[in-house]
């Protein structure tokens, strides 16, 4: 079973925030204070498993305390296979760390991510360069300003 915001709150060092997709998982991390969040970039790993045993690794690396990964809601509130496929892949990510990993509504996350995307003129190869990786810390961002009012 998944942590929870609270748990997430109760650990200390920074979070790593992952936006998981089929072809591209963007990562973000926060500083030690967790006010901000700063994308570092994205792994580019086929399939659940080893998608988590990279992020695993990580995490590692960067003596993270907590993951937060983004749920892919719809709209109206309801879960469909995408966001199970994510709770899949952050339960994997609990498992790998023995970390806390929670799961954070990522509605309009892509959304925010291309309009800054358009805003700033970023094109072609380089906006599919960027945009898991903006995602990614917009997750985390929102994750953390959540954190900060608990």
């Amino acid at each position: 079973m998944l942590d929870t915001l609270e748990t997430v709150k109760a650990t200390s060092g920074r979070i790593l925030g992952v936006d998981f997709g089929d072809v591209r998982t963007g990562l973000a991390v926060s500083d030690e204070g967790r006010f901000l969040a700063q994308g570092i970039g994205y792994l580019r790993v086929p399939g659940l498993a080893k998608a988590a045993s990279a992020v695993a690794e990580e995490a590692k690396s960067r003596g993270v305390g907590a993951i937060i990964v983004g749920l892919p809601t719809n709209m109206n509130g309801t879960h469909g296979p995408r966001a199970e496929h994510a709770v899949q892949f952050a339960e994997a990510l609990r498992e790998l760390t023995g970390l806390p990993v929670s799961t954070f509504d990522e509605r309009m996350t892509t959304m925010a991510a291309a309009r800054y995307l358009n805003d700033t003129n970023t094109r072609g190869k380089n906006r599919k360069a960027v945009i898991d990786t903006l995602s990614a810390q917009i997750i985390l961002q929102n994750a953390l300003d959540r954190l900060s009012r608990m």
